[in-house]
């Protein structure tokens, strides 16, 4: 077998959090990949591993990637100590790669396993040591959502990165030594599509179908959206700091044509403007507006602070554990009597 035809090795890995009833249809339609296979485009390829990381959700998604590892050597398990959420999750399962190439995609079934040829059809075309999935089709949410969503990738990738690049999807492709590498020196709370552009060659899009999720609840609340969002703002660099000094800058503009605008008042207009009785509702106005201000800026240094403060203490992105159940604490209860089973550790 020469070099060319030599299949690209893929590891897939899959953060799950709430994937009781999804991951078995999930695993079932990545097996006849772990096969040699052959892109649309004609490139050999194989699922060299299906990598599953058990993120401390609140089903029973542990007890069945355990069955899932027992019933398909290609399938693997990576435990984490605690929740740490879904972009941690997924630096733990790059950490935890061997392939030439990584896909990253969800637990949900949203994501069809059978584009995996297709995105990489895209990075070889391109050279590219990063694709997304561009979906071709609305995603399966509420217009609200949807246009939240790619408002904030928008202004991410556009007015805080400063660059050119494409909107963030969690079904990825990514050149192996690209991926381990940024699981290895990201820090806490850095949003992973952020570290990626930090170092990423050649990034492209490529389109895909978004499926319907498999019948379950999204675990992403209005509340958790918001909190992504601000990640992503405080990963992209310092440029969320200039935000401070044009907010500034704009009360200063605003303060001298008020001033302007009060001082032509009393003069021509009426020379009782600037009395007190009259000047109160705009000294109001004024004051909560610069209070405002100043309050928000300082909420924005104070979070540039917090998220150094953690890095600085050596807070980790994640950690990873053997599984909890074949530990100390699955024996919790086997040499007491009257206890019952060894609950699964969710």
């Amino acid at each position: 077998m020469t070099e060319a035809d030599r299949p690209h090795r893929i590891s897939v890995v899959v953060p799950v959090y709430q994937g009781e009833r999804t991951l078995r249809p999930l695993v079932d339609e990545l097996l006849p990949w772990t096969r040699p296979s052959t892109s649309p485009a004609g490139h050999p390829f194989v699922v060299e591993e299906v990598l599953l990381v058990f993120d401390h959700g609140p089903d029973g998604s542990a007890q069945v990637i355990r069955e899932l590892v027992a019933a398909h050597p290609v399938v693997r398990a990576v435990w984490l100590s605690r929740n740490f959420g879904q972009h941690p999750a997924t630096l733990a399962g790059m950490a935890s790669t061997g392939g030439e190439w990584i896909v990253t995609l969800d637990e949900d079934g949203q994501h069809d396993p059978a584009a995996i040829g297709d995105l990489l059809d895209t990075a070889l075309e391109r050279g590219a040591s990063v694709v997304y999935a561009q979906p071709s089709n609305p995603a399966p949410h509420g217009l609200a959502r949807n246009t939240a969503s790619r408002g904030a990738k928008w202004l991410v990738a556009k007015a805080l990165a400063g660059d050119a690049a494409p909107s963030y999807q969690s079904y990825r492709l990514v050149l192996g030594e690209v991926g381990r590498s940024v699981a290895a020196y990201a820090g806490n709370g850095v949003y992973l599509d952020v570290a990626l552009g930090w170092i990423a060659g050649e990034v492209a899009t490529c389109p895909v179908a978004l499926r319907e999720e498999g019948g379950r609840r999204s675990g992403y609340s209005y509340r958790t959206l918001l909190s992504h969002f601000w990640r992503m703002v405080l990963s992209s660099g310092t440029k969320g700091l200039r935000l401070v000094s044009v907010l500034g800058a704009v009360f200063a503009v605003f303060g001298v044509l008020l001033a302007f605008y009060i001082l032509a008042a009393r003069l021509f207009f009426d020379a009782n403007t600037g009395s007190g009785a009259q000047g109160w509702t705009s000294t109001v106005v004024i004051v909560l507006l610069s209070t405002g201000a100043i309050l928000f800026s300082l909420g924005i240094i104070a979070e540039y602070v917090g998220v150094n403060v953690n890095m600085a203490m050596g807070k980790p992105p994640y950690l990873i554990v053997s599984d909890p159940h074949a530990g100390p604490l699955g024996r919790a209860g086997r040499g007491g009597a009257g206890r019952g089973p060894v609950p699964d550790v969710r």
